[in-house]
C-alpha cells in the first residue's frame, strides 16, 4: 500500500541523518569516521568529542528509531509489519546512510529507539542487562551484542505479535553482523574498553 511505502522511505531517509558525523563536522571540522574506532555512533563520539556530544548523539539516534516506528504505526492501518519495516528502515539508514556514502554506524541506539515502540517492557529488560554488562566489563560492543541476542528471546517470551518477534530477530542478527570485527577483537583481547584510548586519536592508530 502506498502509505506504507512512503512511511518506509521517510523512515530510511530520517535514519540516514548521521548526527555523529554532523556533530564532529560542526565542533571540530573532522570526519569522525577517520578517528577512534571509525564508527559513526555515540560510543565513538564519546571517544572523539566527549560526554556532552556523545549523549546528544545517542538521544538523537534513539529518536530516529522511535520516530520511524511511530510513523509506521500512524500510516500502517493497524498492520504490525509496517512499524516493524519502518523501524528497520531507520536502522538501515543509520547503518548505511544515503547522505554519507552509505558508511554509518552500528545502529544500536536507533535499534533501541525502534524497539521501545515495538515492545517497551522486553526492550527495557534487555537494555538493563546490556547496561549491566557494559558497566561490569567496560565493553560496549559486548553489551550491544547481548542486547541483540536477548531481544528476540524476550519478545517471544512476552508473546508479542509475530511481526515484532521477527523484527527483533532481524535486528539481533544485524547487531551481531555489524559487530563481527568486535567479536574478533574480544577473542584476541584487543577490543577497546569504554573510556580507553586517547580522545581524538586517528582511526587505526
Amino acid at each position: 500500500m502506498l502509505s506504507a511505502t512512503i512511511a518506509i522511505i521517510v523512515s530510511y531517509l530520517l535514519g540516514s541523518v548521521s548526527f555523529s558525523i554532523l556533530m564532529a563536522r560542526w565542533l571540530r571540522k573532522i570526519d569522525i569516521r577517520d578517528f577512534g574506532s571509525g564508527n559513526a555512533g555515540a560510543t565513538n563520539t564519546l571517544r572523539v568529542l566527549g560526554k556532552g556530544p556523545a549523549l546528544l548523539v545517542f538521544l538523537l539516534d534513539f529518536a530516529k528509531g522511535s520516530v520511524g516506528a511511530l510513523i509506521g504505526m500512524g500510516l500502517g492501518d493497524g498492520h504490525h509489519w509496517v512499524p516493524v519495516a519502518c523501524g528497520l528502515a531507520a536502522i538501515a539508514g543509520h547503518n548505511w546512510p544515503i547522505y554519507f556514502r552509505f558508511k554509518g554506524g552500528k545502529g544500536i541506539a536507533t535499534t533501541v529507539g525502534a524497539l521501545v515502540i515495538w515492545g517497551f517492557l522486553p526492550t527495557l529488560i534487555a537494555g538493563l542487562v546490556a547496561i549491566a554488562v557494559i558497566a561490569l566489563t567496560k565493553y560496549v560492543s559486548l553489551g550491544s551484542m547481548i542486547l541483540g541476542v536477548l531481544l528476540p528471546i524476550l519478545f517471544y517470551a512476552f508473546d508479542l505479535n509475530a511481526a515484532y518477534v521477527w523484527g527483533a530477530v532481524v535486528v539481533g542478527a544485524l547487531a551481531l553482523v555489524r559487530h563481527r570485527k568486535n567479536i574478533v577483537k574480544l577473542a584476541n583481547g584487543t577490543e577497546n574498553k569504554l573510556g580507553g584510548g586517547k580522545k581524538g586519536e586517528p582511526h587505526g592508530a
